[in-house]
């Protein structure tokens, strides 16, 4: 007969459940009769001996209340036995209304009789009409062998319900014994028949559950061509059967499927291939799935390798972040711009990382993007020589230019009229100021190059600030503004060029003081880190717009909208190259209307080169 797989769940789990209904009813009726055992102990028993011994009791303190009238003390007396006497036939009673074992009803109706007998006989003893002689004579002749017969007579009725209750109580005990034997065995059955049961489940569902486990798995990793083979045909069986039709169709969609993937992936290498940057799409295991012909050649990065076997540790670090953030990730520092020759030929390439994002927004890998920027190199570098020429073509005639007028106003040649003397102080001015720039050109010019050599030694930080604070004191007043020094004392010494470092202070100075309205502050302070010194500018003039602060450092770019500015827009450039040449970083916060803070790091003497990181921000 074939089962399905409900009448096995049900043939299974049926059989523990009346395995345990089978338990638990021995279980309740054991308990029942070990409770009833018990009751009978409490309620055939134990009333009997509390009434015999109660009766025993008082029955002494009555023959105490005779004795203490037969002295003469006739009210207390009187009044003990009062007392007790209705108490002693409460006790009979109770007593005579329980009558649970043979032997006791003839005990109890002797009991009776002699009590009958004792009071009536108590009653003579108590007669104050009588002589006392002859109240004495009764007492002990008849009313104390009665008292003695009646307490006798509880007594054994006493001892028959206890010897009756030990009994009870050891058959009790037997029949535990037997009902924990009885469970020990029931517990054993049961847990036999558990483990028979077990064993069938499993070989009825649990096997074939593990078999088509397997057989998800296998076509998980690609095998379309295994077969399940189940021989029942319960619910398993036709899901085994399922898989079987599903694994089949997914064959057929295989072969029909293949050489139209073929095809999309030959196209799509092709279009790859045509574009003129070095692209790499990158799953989330690290396995390289498709790449341009380019980005095989400059990085080795082709299909079907992992970006271990293929790359740098900074691009594996630039694919790590970007699967942890979900967000694009550039190259930073050393390859911000990465500089590589392919087929002999130099290229520039800025690296990015950009995720690819699922419906939820999960990575599920990522594109290496190498931006070809070979030509804006090159465009930079010629702008750059393009400036320095024309820089060293201006400064010969500018030079003499700048003679000319300091002759013509020193009048060495004759003396100057006052309006041609006005004229040439203002031609004085533009080319002292035409000079400045030129200046600044070829200083940006020899850094960006390397061929400028900073002096560095070991400078006291506050000899370096306030050695230029100084200068500005007087310009400070005179427009009044609060100039204030914070610098503590016991400051590291720090690398430096202490005359180029002079210049970014005094950058940072005269631009806080220009843009710094009457009435405001500037302050200067300074704070040691582990491996840095670092220097803050702040004042509370008009501030920086958000969108333009990314743009200040770069040369020629001023602020629009502020009017009665000079300059050419190099001086922040210039200490930007200044800072970072010395090995440290510069940086900006600014909120439009609510001032600037510039800060700029420099690397302490104790602590060697290797040990400085340009990452660090302040």
């Amino acid at each position: 007969m074939k089962f399905g797989l409900r009448q096995k769940l049900l043939l299974g789990f049926g059989g523990l459940l009346i395995i345990v209904i089978v338990i638990g009813a021995q279980s309740i009726r054991k308990t029942s009769e070990l409770g009833q055992s018990i009751d009978v102990i409490l309620r055939e028993n134990y009333r009997s001996v509390i009434a015999c011994q109660q009766m025993k009791e008082l029955l002494e303190r009555i023959d105490s209340g005779v004795l203490f009238e037969l002295l003469g003390y006739e009210k207390e007396g009187g009044q003990l036995i009062q007392d007790n006497i209705k108490t002693f036939e409460s006790a009979l009673k109770v007593e005579s209304n329980n009558i649970t074992m043979p032997g006791e009803g003839e005990a109890c109706k002797k009991l009776k009789h002699y009590y009958s007998d004792y009071k009536a006989a108590l009653d003579k003893v108590r007669d104050q009409q009588q002589p006392h002689d002859q109240r004495n004579s009764a007492y002990f002749n008849t009313l104390l062998p009665l008292f003695y017969h009646v307490k006798d007579t509880a007594n054994s009725i006493l001892q028959m319900n206890q010897q009756n209750m030990s009994d009870a109580n050891d058959r009790a005990r037997r029949k535990a014994a037997q009902t924990r034997q009885q469970m020990y065995l029931l517990l054993l059955s049961g847990s036999a028949l558990a483990v028979v049961f077990t064993i069938f489940m499993g070989r009825w569902i649990l096997n074939p559950l593990r078999q088509l486990t397997k057989s998800a798995n296998d076509i998980r990793q690609g095998n379309l061509d295994l077969i399940v083979r189940s021989d029942s045909t319960d619910e398993i069986g036709q899901l085994s059967n399922a898989f079987d039709a599903m694994a089949a169709s997914l064959r057929e969609f295989r072969r029909s499927d293949h050489s139209r993937m073929q095809r999309i992936q030959h196209a799509t290498q092709q279009t790859f291939n045509s574009l003129p940057d070095a692209i790499a799409i990158v799953d989330a295991e690290g396995m390289i799935e498709v790449a341009t012909a380019l980005a095989g050649e400059a990085f080795a990065l082709k299909p079907g390798k992992t970006l271990k076997e293929a790359s740098q540790p900074w691009m594996m670090s630039m694919f790590e972040e970007t699967l942890r953030t979900n967000h694009p990730t550039v190259g930073k520092d050393d390859v911000a711009i990465l500089q590589c020759f392919v087929r002999g030929e130099e290229h520039f390439f800025r690296p990015q990382a950009i995720p690819i994002l699922d419906s939820k927004g999960q990575s599920t890998g990522v594109t290496l993007l190498f931006q070809d920027v070979t030509q804006l190199q090159q465009q930079d570098e010629l702008k750059r020589d393009l400036l320095s020429t024309v820089s060293h073509q201006l400064k010969t005639p500018l030079t003499s230019l700048r003679m000319a007028l300091y002759l013509l106003l020193g009048e060495k040649i004759g003396p100057l009229l006052p309006k041609q003397e006005e004229l040439l102080l203002a031609a004085r001015e533009d080319s002292e100021r035409l000079y400045g720039i030129i200046e600044d050109l070829l200083d940006i010019g020899r850094m960006q190059s390397g061929r400028v050599q900073m002096d560095l030694k070991g400078c006291d930080p506050n000899q370096l600030a306030h050695v230029v604070i100084s200068q500005f004191v007087t310009a400070a007043q005179d427009k009044g503004v609060f100039l204030e020094e914070r610098l503590p004392s016991g400051l590291p010494p720090v690398w430096a060029d202490a005359t180029r470092i002079s210049h970014v202070f005094a950058n940072l100075l005269s631009n806080a003081l220009r843009y710094t309205p009457p009435a405001g502050r500037i302050t200067v302070s300074a704070r040691a880190e582990e491996y840095w010194v670092w220097f803050t500018v702040s004042d509370t003039g008009t501030g920086i717009p958000k969108e333009y602060q990314s743009q200040i450092f770069e040369p020629f770019f001023r602020v629009p909208g502020q009017s009665g500015v000079t300059g050419a827009g190099l001086g922040l450039t210039i200490a930007k190259e200044i800072v970072e040449a010395h090995g440290g970083s510069i940086h900006v916060q600014s909120e439009e209307g609510a001032g600037c803070t510039f800060t700029f790091s420099l690397p302490r003497t104790d602590r060697t080169p290797n040990t400085t990181r340009k990452d660090v921000t302040p």
